[in-house]
């Protein structure tokens, strides 16, 4: 049976840091993920799912609240232990997420037992089985993308920290962009496979930026003055532990690729700030923007079609597309 097509990311409108902090993850997926924060209808699975044809394996996996925890680190094959009396792996949804995306939507809801062992699997990109007569180990290396809904519980800290990126959606969303939101679903759900089809080649351009991206990040350097300027930044910030770091400059990197340069420079350091410090900083009133900041240009200096794209332009929209609301619109 052919599979339902997903609904394309670069026909997404609006939810530009979103999109942005999702490509990034894409490019360099040691990162760690995204948690998607924001109310129902705000589209946040949509996304999620639009992140999968960005990477190299399209492999999108989703862990359902309600699943068991063989179901996640997988189990004995039944069939073969009883009609063959032997013991088998069946490989579980951990198995089937290596290299691709682990999805868990209401990830706040996730039953502890299933967060620890989401927390031992992340951190060592390892699964290991022991039971049943079974040692089986297997590579379960994945992008973790969560979403919740803040008013519906908070997540544990752990698991919090685990993700690399955070970003919230508000639910406020301008009427243009409303009605284009409203207009874009209609068509897919209508004909899905010819919606797709019209925003093949915009998706085709966002998929080969990405790779082109992937393909010059170990080019640009780690350097000592990117990091020590991170760094002065979370010692400000009061962040715990050393992963903000790590992950900012990680992302620093990314946005470099992902503009097409060749290091990191303070714009790709601001570009990604939030999304590293938003779930980690002791306080979550942003602070006040560094004095050389004001040095980089403000979205609203940005060129046309820009925002927060980087120098290269956004995918084009397709032929025939309404064009009162932007493919890749700037944040009002």
């Amino acid at each position: 049976m052919t599979e339902t097509p997903h609904f394309p990311l670069s026909a997404v409108v609006g939810a530009d840091e979103l999109k942005l902090a999702l490509c990034l993850t894409a490019i360099d997926p040691r990162i760690g993920g995204v948690l998607i924060e924001g109310p129902r209808g705000m589209a946040k699975s949509t996304l999620a799912r639009g992140l999968a044809d960005l990477l190299a394996s399209g492999q999108f996996v989703t862990l359902p609240l309600g699943a068991t925890e063989e179901r996640l680190v997988g189990t004995l094959d039944l069939d073969a232990a009883l009609g063959e009396g032997r013991a088998q792996f069946s490989p579980g949804v951990l198995a089937k997420a290596d290299g691709g995306v682990l999805y868990v939507d209401e990830v706040n809801l996730l039953a502890d037992h299933l967060v620890d062992l989401l927390l031992d699997v992340a951190a060592s990109g390892t699964n290991l089985i022991e039971r049943d007569g079974i040692s089986h180990r297997h590579s379960a290396r994945f992008v973790l993308i969560g979403t919740m809904n803040p008013e519906e519980g908070e997540l544990r800290p752990q698991l919090l920290d685990r993700f690399g990126f955070n970003v919230a959606l508000s639910g406020q969303t301008l009427p243009a962009e409303r009605g284009q939101i409203i207009r874009r679903r209609l068509d897919f759900d209508t004909d899905p496979t010819a919606f797709c089809a019209q925003w093949a080649e915009p998706q085709a351009a966002l998929r080969e930026r990405c790779t082109q991206a992937r393909a010059r990040l170990d080019s640009i350097p780690l350097d000592d003055q990117a990091l020590a300027r991170i760094t002065e930044r979370c010692f400000a910030e009061g962040v715990d532990g050393l992963r903000a770091d790590l992950v900012w400059l990680r992302g620093a990197r990314a946005h470099a690729a992902w503009r097409g340069a060749s290091a990191i420079t303070e714009e790709d350091i601001d570009a990604v700030a939030e999304f590293a410090l938003r779930h980690r900083r002791q306080s979550q009133t942003p602070p006040a923007a560094p004095p050389n900041e004001g040095q980089s240009p403000k979205p609203s200096e940005t060129s046309p079609g820009q925002g927060q794209w980087g120098d290269m332009p956004a995918p084009a929209m397709p032929t025939g597309a309404r064009r009162d609301v932007p493919a890749w619109p700037k944040k009002p």
